[in-house]
């Protein structure tokens, strides 16, 4: 077997490759740690093999055994994002194609990267602390000790002693529940993954959770101030699993759950198998952001079911994942639809790079992680640069329903596998064998290989944005004295997606005087928005065009939620409002205790403090 390199891991993943976890978990609330069990049932990939590494990030590991022997183990040096290499010794000598169950007895950091801890007040109920991970892309080594490669794919049964009062769930089948016999104030909940994942889609929540039924396989759970709401919001979640199947095949993970979650996790989703995690700014209260769900539903085959070998190929991931997302759309809405979403990918695909600098390879579609955080990678670039590629040769190809068979072609090929960006191309290329001269004329190099924007700019039917464009137009153009043509009827026939579109083409633009966003508000009462898209966009237009009473509200959101795509923009354009950078840096370090780890980190880098947080560089 050809050795496997992930530059994320410091795991032998040439030496053997794990098979199944079994994890046994007592989750403190007090200490804010995880004591851990896990036994990795690994299979050998080379003759004379007794030793192998594991990746751990701020574990404390107490013992290792070998098919129950005691083994030998130390720590390596720590590095800096990819954690202390777990190097592990074994009393025998194992052959290929030999297995073995390695048991490691552990606890997590209270500091691990993996976890967030809530107290009563950063939930919704007040009254219950709360626990959630996120182990995307490399921080399951700081809550389990593995192969962090999405290279490793494996099947996970794991039972979890939490206080009686407290519900837990898993990215797994949910298998029962009975008392702790280690205390009768706890209860212990068990689940089973059968279908083999990486180890960044192992998630886990604990917290006063209930749940509603929402379709035939799905629930929604959330703390029941939210779970109502919730049930409301996606309640089109069985429709979308079924378009999704039309497109893409059976789904295989059994249940499709969702969970809302408190308002500082990082992301708007998260595909964790059998439970996608979503962020609370999704319920609108008109359903107009379920667009997100679409994307994890899509996610059960483009990420979870054919994955991206490493983290350098994550556009395999995302840009089919969003391409799925919007066939999705186009069956339920209308194919002009999905061309409205796609013109506002390539507006996000352009603010990415031009946050990141054309000329910065981050912003190639794969890019070298030598030594690169991949967390420092992360934007809409795989995303929509990876879209954009697959619906230029969507238009190649023949259309829609032909590059749908590819891909749907594709994910039967490389299902339950890991797959680089060659491995994709060359089936691409088999797969269209007749028509191998087009894929031939494909700037490949400009398109995966080359920084900035792509070689092509897809042509889109701007029939719903037309609308969008012309209003964008008459307020950059309108003058000081001359702002009385503006209505509230202007807005009257706009969708939710068609103002967002608006606002975002706004920003595009040069900053709009001030006085043009005050006349703005008068008539549109764009304050009283409560979508978190619309809002976020208004706040930031605001912002730049430098309206002094809008930076407190613009703060409010930055902190109220932790949605890195929200937070990370409001800070960085209050902080480039000269007069109140040092406000920003203030109401940062006020809230950073309350943030994710992740977002704290990156908001930190934004507004330039130092690793401590607590001064200006």
């Amino acid at each position: 077997m050809a050795s496997i390199s992930d530059p994320c891991s410091l795991s032998s993943l040439a030496k053997c490759v794990t098979k199944h976890l079994n994890l046994t978990y007592h989750v403190d609330f007090d200490s804010h740690i995880i004591k851990g069990k896990v036994a990795l049932t690994i299979e050998v990939l080379e003759d004379h093999f007794s030793s192998f590494t594991l990746d751990t990030r701020d574990l404390k590991i107490f013992s290792v055994t070998a098919n129950g022997q005691e083994a030998k183990f130390t720590m390596g040096p720590k590095h800096r994002f990819k954690g202390t290499p777990l190097e592990i010794t074994i009393p025998f000598d194992l052959s290929r194609g030999q297995h073995a169950i390695m048991e490691v007895c552990y606890e997590t950091s209270p500091n691990s990267s993996a976890l967030q801890w809530l107290s009563p007040e950063q939930t919704a109920g007040r009254k219950s602390p709360y626990l959630f991970s996120q182990c995307q892309p490399h921080h399951c080594r700081s809550m389990v000790p593995c192969q962090d490669s999405p290279s490793v794919k494996h099947t996970y049964y794991a039972q979890i002693s939490v206080p009686n009062e407290l519900v837990a769930v898993m990215s797994a089948l949910r298998e029962g529940q009975e008392p702790d016999p280690q205390g009768s104030s706890r209860i212990i909940y068990r689940f089973r993954q059968p279908v083999p994942m990486p180890s960044y889609l192992i998630a886990i929540a604990v917290g006063a959770l209930e749940s509603r039924e929402i379709g035939p396989r799905s629930r929604v759970w959330s703390e029941k101030e939210l779970v109502d709401k919730a049930a409301f919001e996606f309640s089109e979640t069985e429709t979308m699993l079924k378009t999704a199947e039309d497109l893409a095949g059976p789904y295989v993970w059994g249940h499709y759950d969702i969970l809302v979650l408190p308002p500082s996790f990082p992301y708007g989703g998260m595909e964790n198998p059998c439970l996608t995690f979503a962020t609370p700014t999704l319920l609108a209260g008109d359903r107009s952001l379920s667009n997100v769900i679409a994307h994890e539903i899509s996610h059960s085959w483009t990420g979870n079911l054919v994955t991206n070998k490493t983290w350098e190929h994550f556009w395999l991931n995302e840009g089919h994942t969003v391409y799925l997302e919007r066939m999705i759309g186009r069956c339920m809405v209308s194919e002009q639809f999905r061309q409205f979403k796609a013109m506002g990918g390539w507006k996000d695909l352009q603010d990415s790079v031009n946050t990141f600098g054309a000329n910065n390879p981050l912003t190639n579609l794969v890019p070298s992680l030598h030594e690169v955080d991949p967390e420092d990678a992360f934007s809409s670039v795989p995303y929509e640069k990876g879209f954009a590629l697959l619906y230029h040769l969507e238009q190649l190809m023949g259309g829609p329903e032909v590059f749908m068979g590819f891909v749907k072609s594709y994910i039967q090929l490389f299902s339950h596998s890991s797959v680089t960006t060659e491995e994709w191309k060359n089936y691409l290329f088999t797969y269209f064998k007749d028509k191998a001269d087009i894929l031939n004329k494909v700037d490949w190099n400009a398109w995966i290989h080359t920084p900035g924007m792509p070689p092509v700019q897809p042509q889109y039917d701007t029939t719903l944005a037309d609308a969008c464009i012309a209003l964008c137009q008459r307020w950059v153009q309108a003058k000081e004295g001359d702002l009385g043509g503006f209505k509230e009827a202007d807005l009257r026939t706009f969708s939710s997606h068609q103002l967002i579109e608006f606002l975002s083409l706004l920003l595009q633009e040069e900053p709009l005087p001030l006085s043009n966003v005050q006349k703005m508000q008068e008539v549109y009462k764009l304050n009283a928005y409560m979508n978190a898209e619309i809002r976020f966009r208004w706040l930031r237009l605001c912002v730049r065009s430098k309206w002094d009473d809008m930076v407190p509200m613009a703060l409010k959101m930055a902190t109220d939620q932790g949605r890195m795509k929200f937070t990370r923009p409001l800070f960085r354009d209050v902080y480039n409002f000269d007069t109140y950078r040092d406000e920003a840096v203030r109401v940062f370090l006020a809230h950073r205790s309350a943030m994710h780890c992740v977002t704290a980190g990156l908001v930190a880098k934004d507004l330039k403090l130092d690793s401590n947080q607590s001064t200006v560089l």
